[in-house]
């Protein structure tokens, strides 16, 4: 399945297989990348490298079908192996907020969803097209009872959330997996979209969201701002997010600069709140995961290095969405935070 041309391919190869040994470590977090607690103990878990880097990258890129649009029965070629959908999907259950993201903006409302354990509830800039899902667990905590119950015709998730439950997944519908949700949003998309012969709808969709990605990046011309990526995670956990992340793209696409501890291909750097200085740049945008409290947000921003922040004092910092910053890992997402960039970095 042909992908459109993207930006940054070296960075995604290079994380693919990070997040991949990430998995080993234990549990997920919402963005797909590495447990909200998992770096705080070890901080090199969210930066590990390897040489299969680059084959985990053409897993993701040669996944999908031979298929003609139109034809049915088809099979794909996904994550888990091979997958024969007999017949034009009417009932899809979604395994992660990614996904929902694809099928939504392919006209399709699934009648299953998995939600996020930091956003348990339907993501607000999807509600007016997703119809009404209903609740099959959560992406880490999946309810196989619940999605038998609602008779799926496909069901679409991804090999790092649920590896171990795919095999009682394909018993209840034909199931088609990406790698991992995160900065192989592109990919996912097109994999989606070769299940639902959706192909041609989601290439006119990324196209679009390139065309806006290079719009940005020209109206901000040659002197771009440099934007710095925080997020605050439970347990005292700081992310700088990099490359090799869903932001990560957008960014890239759009040719917008990195601080240097940010420009790198990994998922994010970490630090505490006693070194926040580290998260100065020309702008800087925060994202939550759950509930504030539970992070150290308020005593990082309580931080006397905080208030000394370059882009604090000009009034450059701002709270962002997480729903589509961090958790939308979708081409509508993507298109939320585009115009979020614009808005702030343009004013």
């Amino acid at each position: 399945m042909p992908l459109l041309p993207r930006r940054g391919t070296a960075a995604a190869a290079l994380a693919l297989a990070t997040a991949l040994s990430l998995t080993a470590c234990g549990g997920s977090s919402d963005d797909g990348e590495a447990s909200p607690s998992a770096g705080a103990g070890n901080k090199k878990d969210v930066a590990k490298g390897g040489k299969d880097f680059a084959d985990a990258a053409k897993k993701t890129a040669a996944m999908g079908t031979d298929a003609e649009p139109g034809e049915w029965p088809r099979t794909v070629t996904h994550a888990m192996g091979k997958t024969e959908i007999k017949t034009q999907p009417k009932r899809v259950v979604v395994l992660d907020v990614g996904e929902l993201d694809n099928v939504v903006s392919l006209g399709i409302e699934p009648v299953g969803l998995a939600p996020t354990e930091g956003s348990p509830e339907l993501p607000s800039y999807l509600k007016k097209d997703s119809g009404n899902p209903k609740n099959v667990g959560t992406i880490n905590n999946l309810n196989l009872e619940a999605i038998a119950a609602l008779k799926p015709d496909l069901i679409l998730g991804s090999q790092l959330r649920a590896a171990d439950k795919y095999d009682e997944l394909s018993q209840i519908a034909p199931t088609v997996f990406s790698v991992r949700p995160g900065f192989t949003w592109k990919e996912n998309y097109l994999l989606n979209a070769a299940a639902l012969d959706k192909t041609a709808q989601a290439k006119e969709k990324l196209a679009a969201y390139e065309e806006k990605a290079d719009a940005l990046g020209e109206k901000l011309g040659d002197d771009k701002p440099t934007v710095s990526m925080v997020r605050f995670m439970p347990d005292g956990v700081i992310r700088l997010y990099a490359n090799a992340s869903f932001i990560g793209t957008i960014l890239k696409d759009s040719g917008i600069p990195r601080p240097e501890n940010q420009d790198i291909e990994d998922l994010a750097a970490e630090i505490s709140a006693e070194n926040i200085d580290q998260a100065d740049a020309d702008y800087i945008f925060t994202g939550v995961y759950g509930d504030p409290k539970a992070t150290d947000k308020s005593k990082a921003q309580g931080n006397p290095l905080w208030k000394n922040l370059d882009a604090v004092k000009a009034g450059h910092a701002y709270d962002v969405p997480d729903e589509t910053w961090y958790l939308g890992l979708g081409v509508t997402a993507a298109d939320e935070v585009l115009a979020d960039l614009e808005q702030h970095l343009t004013k």
